[in-house]
This record gives structure tokens, C-alpha cells and sequence, in this order.
């Protein structure tokens, strides 16, 4: 005996109008189409599990900004380029001048010049020969290598050593002020030398980890050793991806329980958490396949891909759910929901594709490649959310637990939801919209104090109490020339750089900064040749200065250190040691060189910007400052412009956006409240929050507008819309925000903060979608004239 409800449901499914040819592509097909994404699943699973990690110097700086076209122009004319390890190696009872210690660090010195990627030729030691010093006699220069030739270990040979250390000018840069450390200086190859493949910096920091730090110090115990660059800084936070890997169990456990907690289906739990891992491994497989590994930063868009496929999922189960409590079987449950859903389901993830493209505008390639994830992960949770999952449940249909759940709590629910509706009422809605803009000034007020770029000092992106940052602060503590280096440079005509009219242009300019706040020392070849000058007149204080002479100038800048002076005399660095490199601090500096260049800069000389790891940063900075007014612009217009095709109406555009634009400017607000700077690493939540939170907008306002074209009244309609719609919006937001709210103990300091800003934009955006939204409705729609117009276009 069939059923009428069934038989009402086949006469209206196969009615043509009614019948999207999508929809007769994909379930008249339905075995073919889920044989070919099994194979599909099967060849792109398996480049998933082959994906490396994967960081690269170069792709974490905008490579197009002057600064960096600057220092990669003079790269062979530079030796700080901000790519280099520093690993101090601290007596832990007594000084430096042991045999003891000085055999260890011989031996570390060796080890560290066999790594693969150290630039051997720049490696710096005491044990290394270009480590000298220098001094004035009554015979002229004298000089050598700061280990005599003759050391042996004695307390005669260890007293020359300490002579010769004194004498070397390298007090505070390789050796602590204390005496109680020294520096290994590694600088390193953007490429391996012997594989001419990108240098793996998990490997090695690991490396730098097992064959120094722990194989040293067990092999002396009044070692400790202390390691801070780069390279090592991005080791760490590919350890730390290791953890992330106990997240994405936690988030997926969570993510199951409370969709089990919401459906109470097995199959409207088990489906759409499987299909949206099966996006997250289409994606990684992908990635492998287009040459992408996963660097520090984007290993974390794979959560939001799975995030994004439970949140359309869900929307998936709760209209199966509702089309099996009124008695229709699984295809036909399948087929009503796939009808109902994949104009706001495939509107809501473009929205979200185009929306993380945006990112592409900024000039980092780090950026660029999280943008490029995030775009081919969103557009697989389209296949996967709208016809794997689909077409599943069309074979499994939801559990008759999940049918009995949805008819039992009919009318418990419907109280709640009447409740909710007067969010719509005429008397409700004006006070909705005081409380946002209340919401809004307090926001605009406190985003104020936003700052571009890292707000602590050593490596943000990691703990305080991690190890590198307690390394990074030994340094800091006990060497006079910081981690941190500004490299101006020079350039001159060949041959001209030691000219009096250059040099005093550096004094001056080193003056200035000595001057300026953060600037912890400065040197160049100014400094060398004032020491020396003053040392040939008996070390007379007056003779401090640059002479006019320029014979006096060349003998002076005869033996300069080398990294101060390039081959041809061409061009000649100035390194500016900064106390951090903190956004305030490298704004200062950098304002003040810029002016400094523009008032002295002539044929002579030109003074450039910039190198070093600070240089490196600035730029980053810039780049990030000026690119992220554009990339909200570009996200918000995508978004608009796909809202307004779709309901051709500028004020749905507004109902829908305008509660998206409050979370972004409260999520900035909260950013500069909780010291959390713009960066690499923070930029891209700003454009996944709205990307993301745009799908809760566009699902609400599809369904209010359905029932207001049916003739309702806008309170009855928000009713219905919650009814059908808002639950599974609340249960997402809700439980997205959970997942992510986990991230908060990572031990990786931009996951957590990712997890902090995306639990708030996840929620907020839900609560703009269910309050904010019917409140903008209830002034912006006119439901009588959209149904005048409904009724013409028939």
C-alpha cells in the first residue's frame, strides 16, 4: 500500500519546473557518480598521506617590496640577511677560558660546519680564522687569529686567549659581556648545496637539536646551549604541527559527540563528518599533486575546510530530517533537501572560495599558498556537501532515532523558536539596532590601538616560556649586539665607498639612531675607521673622528672586518642592533632612516633599505598595513556582488552583510584589547571569519525570504526560518566555536591565537546571523512588495 505522502513527493519531484537539472544529473546518475568519487577519493588519499611539511625563507617575505628587492639585489654583497642561527654556548660554573670549555666548543664549531645548509664560508667561532684581533704598537699593526697558534689548552695559552679576546673587538657579539658564553654564528643557504632541493628546516633544527644541543650538554655538563634564528624558530613550529595533530582528533571527537547530541541519527552523525574529511584529504591530496607542502601557517586550513563541510553538512541533515518526520523515504528526503539547499549551499561556499582568494592580493607567498588551500579546499566541500553527502544519505536516509527526535520535540522546540522570532517584532528590532551600534562605536573606539606587525619581543608565534624564547632572551641578556638587525646599505660609484663625504654621511645618520628609541648599538665602517685612526695617535680621543684626509681614511679601513665592505667598494653596510623587533619599534627606526635618505641621498651616496631580519620585517609590515584595507574591500565586494546576483535585492545584500561587517570590526577590537598584532599569521582569520560566517547569513535569509514570497508575515516568517534554518545555524556556530576554542592550549602561540579569534568570529557571526539580521529585516524588506514582485515575474 503506498503512501500518499509518497506518492505527493514523487508527483512533485517529477514535476519539470520543479526538477533542477542538477538535480536529475546527479540522482539519476547516483552509482556511477559515487563510483568515480571513490576513485577519486583513492587516488588523491593517497598524495594526502604523502604531503611533506613544508617552510621556505623566501615565501614568509613579500619579495616584491623594495626592501626586499634591495637586499636580494646586494645578496652576495651582504652577510646578515636574516637568514642565519646564533647558538651560544654558556658556561654554566666559571667563565669562558677553560680547557674544558674551549674544547667543547671547538668540537660544536666542527659539527655545525658539516650541517647541510650552513654557508661554511661566513661560519663564525673563536675556533674560526676569520675571528681576529687587532691592535696599534710601536711597530705598526700587529694581529692574528683570537686562538693563538700555539694553543695547547695551558693556563699560559688560555691567558693569550683571554688577551686576544680583549683585544678583538668582538665583546658582546660573539662573546657575552659576562665571559661567560660564546657564539657559533651560522648564516645558511636558501637551498641544500648538495641536493639543490629547499632547505628542509624541520630536519634541520632537529639536526641542531640531536647532534648539538642534547649530544653537548650530556657530553658536558657545565654546558648549556642556547639556539635562536630563523631557521630554527620555523623548526619549532614544524614540531609543533605534531600537536595539531591531537587537536584535529579533539575537534573531530567534539564535532561527532554534539552532532550525534543534535541528529540523534548514527547516519546524520557519521555521513557528513565523514564526507568532510573526505574534502579535508581531497584538498591536502591536491596540494601534494600542484607541488604545495604544508608550511607553519597553513597546516591550520585543513580544520577549517573540515569546519566548513561539517557547517554545510549539518544544514544537509537537518532538512533530511525534516523531509523524513513528514513520512517520505530516503531518496526522496535526499532529493527535497538537495532542491531546497544548493542555491544558498553552493552561494554560501563561493562566497567563501572567493572570499579566501582575496588573500592572493597580498605580495607573500606564504599568504598566497594558504589562500590557494583554503580556495581548493572550499570548492571540494561544494562536491562533497552538496553530491557525496547527498547522495549517501539517499542510500542510508537518516535513522528513525533522528525521525522520532525530530517529531517528539516539535512543539518543546517551536516555543523556543517563538521566543526567538521576536527578534522581528516592530517593539524588539529598534532596540537590536542600538545595542549594534552601541557594539559598533566601543568597537571603532578600541581598534584604534591595533597594531601592525609582532607586539612581543623573540618569536611571537610561540610561547613565552617555549625553549626558543627563553634562548632568545639569554641573548638578549647577555650580548650587547641583539638578535634583531637593521642593515641599511650604502651604495656608492665602484671604488668610492670609503670617500669622507660617505663616512660622515654614516656618522651622522648613526648619531641619529643612537638617538632613537629601540636602537640598541649601531656599527659600520665609520666605527672602524675612527677606532683605528685613534689607535695610530696613541688611542688620543681627539683623534676620534673621521679625518679629511683621505690617505689617513684608506690606512684606517685597511684591515676592516669583513661584511663591511663589499669587493669593489661599491657598497658598504650599516648594521642597527634593535632592542626588539616589536611593530612600534620598527616603524620608529625605519622613519627615521627613510628621512635621514631622502635628506642625504645624492650621486655620492644612496642610502637603501633594507636587510636583516628587522629589514625583513618592516617590509612585512608594510606590506601586510597597506594590504589589509584592500583585502576587506575585496572580500566584502565578492560577497556582495555574489549576494546581490543571487537575490537581486540591495537589501538583502544588507541584511546579510551588514551583521558580518560588526564581527570584523569587534574581532579587531578584541585583537588590540588582547595584544594581538596583524601579521602573517593572524591576517588571513580576519578574511576566513567572514568568508566562513557569511554561510550562516545566507541560509537564514534564503529561507525568510521563501516564506515572506509565500505571504507571511515577516515575525511568522522568521519563525518558520528558524524552525527549519536557524536550529542547524545555532548548532554549527556553536559547535564550530567549540572545536576551535580548543586550540587555545596549543603550545604553537598563532595557533591559539587563530583559535581565540575564530571561536569569537564563529559565534559572533551566528549571533549576528539569528539577532542582528531579522532586526536589519524588519527595516530594510518590504514583504508586500516582494511579493508584488514574485508575482509578476510568474
Amino acid at each position: 500500500m503506498s503512501n500518499p505522502k509518497h506518492d505527493k513527493g514523487e508527483h512533485y519531484l517529477t514535476t519539470p519546473k520543479a526538477e533542477p537539472f542538477l538535480e536529475r544529473l546527479i540522482f539519476n546518475n547516483r552509482a556511477i557518480i559515487l563510483v568515480l568519487l571513490t576513485i577519486l577519493t583513492l587516488f588523491l588519499g593517497y598524495n594526502a598521506v604523502k604531503i611533506q611539511p613544508d617552510a621556505s625563507f623566501e615565501r614568509m617575505i613579500p619579495l616584491e617590496h623594495p626592501y626586499i628587492v634591495n637586499m636580494l639585489d646586494h645578496r652576495d654583497d651582504l652577510e646578515n640577511l636574516g637568514n642565519f642561527v646564533r647558538i651560544a654556548v654558556e658556561s654554566k660554573d666559571g667563565d669562558i677560558f677553560s680547557q674544558e670549555y674551549m674544547e667543547t666548543l671547538k668540537q660544536i664549531t666542527d659539527e655545525v660546519f658539516y650541517l647541510n645548509g650552513v654557508d661554511r664560508s661566513g661560519l663564525k667561532s673563536l675556533w674560526t680564522s676569520n675571528v681576529r684581533w687587532v691592535e696599534v704598537t710601536e711597530q705598526g699593526f700587529q694581529g692574528g687569529t683570537v686562538i693563538p697558534d700555539d694553543y695547547d689548552g695551558s693556563r699560559e695559552s688560555l691567558e693569550q686567549l683571554r688577551q686576544n679576546v680583549l683585544r678583538s673587538n668582538e665583546v658582546g657579539r660573539l662573546i657575552s659581556d659576562n665571559f661567560k658564553s660564546t657564539i657559533v654564528y651560522a648564516p645558511l643557504y636558501e637551498s641544500d648545496p648538495e641536493t639543490g632541493e629547499p632547505l628542509d628546516y624541520g630536519t634541520f633544527s632537529r639536526q641542531l637539536e640531536e647532534k648539538i644541543r642534547e649530544k653537548y650538554e650530556a657530553q658536558n655538563p657545565n654546558i648549556d646551549i642556547h639556539i635562536v634564528g630563523f631557521a630554527k624558530k620555523v623548526g619549532d613550529l614544524i614540531e609543533g604541527i605534531g600537536s595539531i595533530a591531537w587537536f584535529a582528533g579533539i575537534t573531530i571527537a567534539l564535532t561527532t559527540l554534539l552532532l550525534f547530541w543534535y541528529s540523534r541519527s548514527v547516519s546524520g552523525t557519521l555521513v557528513p563528518v565523514f564526507t568532510s574529511i573526505i574534502a579535508v584529504f581531497w584538498q591536502l591530496g591536491a596540494l601534494r599533486l600542484l607541488g604545495y607542502g604544508l608550511d607553519p601557517y597553513s597546516v591550520l586550513v585543513p580544520f577549517l575546510v573540515f569546519a566548513i563541510g561539517i557547517s554545510h553538512g549539518v544544514q544537509i541533515v537537518n532538512a533530511m530530517a525534516v523531509e523524513a518526520a513528514k513520512g517520505f523515504d530516503a531518496i526522496t528526503a535526499a532529493r527535497l533537501a538537495f532542491r531546497a539547499l544548493y542555491i544558498p549551499g553552493m552561494l554560501a561556499l563561493i562566497s567563501d572560495a572567493f572570499g579566501f582568494l582575496t588573500l592572493f592580493f597580498i605580495e607573500i607567498d606564504v599568504i598566497r599558498d594558504l589562500a590557494v588551500a583554503a580556495g581548493i579546499g572550499v570548492a571540494f566541500v561544494i562536491i562533497t556537501n552538496l553530491v557525496l553527502h547527498v547522495l549517501i544519505m539517499s542510500y542510508i536516509g537518516i535513522s528513525k532515532g533522528g525521525v522520532r527526535h525530530v517529531q517528539n520535540h516539535g512543539e518543546k522546540q517551536d516555543r523556543k523558536w517563538r521566543l526567538l522570532s521576536n527578534f522581528s517584532h516592530p517593539g524588539v528590532a529598534p532596540i537590536s539596532l542600538l545595542i549594534a551600534v552601541i557594539g559598533l562605536g566601543l568597537g571603532l573606539y578600541y581598534k584604534q590601538d591595533l597594531k601592525v606587525g609582532d607586539l612581543d619581543q623573540g618569536a611571537p608565534e610561540l610561547r613565552k616560556d617555549s625553549r626558543y624564547n627563553k634562548d632568545n632572551a639569554y641573548i638578549i641578556d647577555n650580548y650587547s649586539t641583539s638578535a634583531d638587525v637593521m642593515v641599511v646599505m650604502v651604495k656608492t660609484p665602484v671604488e668610492q665607498c670609503t670617500q669622507y663625504s660617505v663616512l660622515r654621511a654614516m656618522d651622522s645618520l648613526q648619531w641619529e639612531l643612537a638617538n632613537t628609541p629601540g636602537v640598541q648599538s649601531t656599527a659600520s665602517l665609520a666605527d672602524v675607521s675612527k677606532i683605528v685612526t685613534k689607535a695610530l695617535n696613541e688611542g688620543n680621543w681627539n683623534w676620534y673622528a673621521i679625518s679629511r684626509n683621505q690617505t689617513i681614511i684608506n690606512a684606517s679601513i685597511r684591515n676592516a672586518p669583513s661584511g663591511l665592505i663589499n669587493t669593489d667598494c661599491s657598497l658598504t653596510p650599516l648594521l642597527v642592533f634593535l632592542e626588539d623587533h616589536k611593530a612600534e619599534t620598527l616603524r620608529t627606526v625605519v622613519d627615521v632612516v627613510e628621512e635621514f635618505a631622502q635628506a642625504n641621498s645624492n650621486e655620492e651616496h644612496t642610502f637603501l633599505l633594507a636587510a636583516g631580519n628587522a629589514g625583513v620585517e618592516a617590509a612585512t609590515n608594510e606590506v601586510i598595513s597597506k594590504a589589509k584595507d584592500m583585502m576587506l574591500i575585496f572580500v566584502y565586494g565578492v560577497v556582495s556582488l555574489l549576494c546581490f546576483l543571487t537575490f537581486r535585492s540591495i537589501r538583502a545584500v544588507l541584511c546579510i552583510v551588514v551583521p558580518l561587517g560588526l564581527t570584523s570590526i569587534l574581532c579587531e577590537a578584541i585583537m588590540a584589547v588582547s595584544g594581538i598584532g596583524i601579521k602573517v599569521a593572524t591576517l588571513p582569520v580576519i578574511a576566513l571569519g567572514v568568508g566562513i560566517g557569511v554561510d550562516y547569513g545566507i541560509y537564514i535569509y534564503s529561507k525568510l525570504e521563501k516564506y515572506l514570497l509565500e505571504g507571511k508575515t515577516l515575525q511568522d516568517a522568521y519563525f518558520e526560518t528558524l524552525r527549519s534554518t536557524g536550529k542547524a545555524v545555532v548548532f554549527t556556530g556553536v559547535t564550530l566555536g567549540i572545536g576551535v576554542v580548543t586550540w587555545i592550549f596549543s603550545p604553537i602561540k598563532f595557533q591559539a591565537d587563530m583559535g581565540f579569534l575564530l571561536f569569537f568570529m564563529f559565534l559572533w557571526n551566528m549571533i549576528g546571523a539569528i539577532w542582528l539580521l531579522p532586526a536589519l529585516a524588519r527595516f530594510l524588506l518590504r514583504p508586500d512588495r516582494m511579493l508584488e514582485k514574485a508575482k509578476a515575474a510568474k
